[in-house]
């Protein structure tokens, strides 16, 4: 049997409720065998990057698992399509984007597969949530690179976070967008 390996997603919607979206996207991934949830971050809401629409609600998740980062990637596809997620064209509104982030100490870079994923450290709707729940995964100097990014936390700590740990983020979860 497989070790585990502790992997970060994060979770993305703009369309339809994406504050529904995102916790049953949550929910889902807690019951993919071979994953354990461990943390969820706070809900966090952002203006679309590079795109139009919507604000997104964005948050971070941290399992265990058993699977491979292809099988386990394969199995966030499932839960993307099963939420009606369409790609009809790159940065387009979503029912919900599932990007799996980090898997262990892996480097991966396939035709299907990036890891570390290759664009989180230029967005803070991945950063904030990720530092709230994994504090060692991001450093200062990443924070403040995304500091002019307009982000709001919108949701309380779901479960697992310590809010010591946020003693001197240098970006305020709590602002207001814009």
């Amino acid at each position: 049997m497989r070790e585990s390996v502790t992997a970060y997603i994060a979770l993305g919607a703009n369309l339809g409720d994406p504050v529904a979206g995102a916790l049953k996207a949550m929910d889902d991934i807690a019951a993919i065998d071979g994953i354990a949830l461990l943390k969820r971050s706070s809900l966090y809401r952002s203006a679309p990057m590079a795109s139009s629409g919507p604000d997104y609600i964005n948050a971070v998740v941290e399992v265990s698992t058993r699977l491979s980062a292809p099988a386990l990637l394969s199995a966030l596809q499932q839960i993307e399509q099963q939420a009606g997620r369409e790609r009809p064209y790159p940065n387009a509104p979503r029912t919900l984007d599932l990007d799996l982030l980090i898997y262990g100490s892996a480097s991966m870079d396939s035709a299907t597969l990036v890891l570390p994923h290759p664009r989180m450290l230029e967005r803070a709707f991945v950063l904030l949530p990720l530092f709230e729940i994994a504090p060692r995964c991001v450093t200062a100097a990443q924070l403040q690179a995304v500091q002019s990014q307009a982000i709001a936390r919108i949701g309380k700590v779901i479960a697992g976070s310590d809010p010591q740990s946020r003693a001197g983020m240098p970006l305020d979860p709590g602002s207001s967008p814009g």
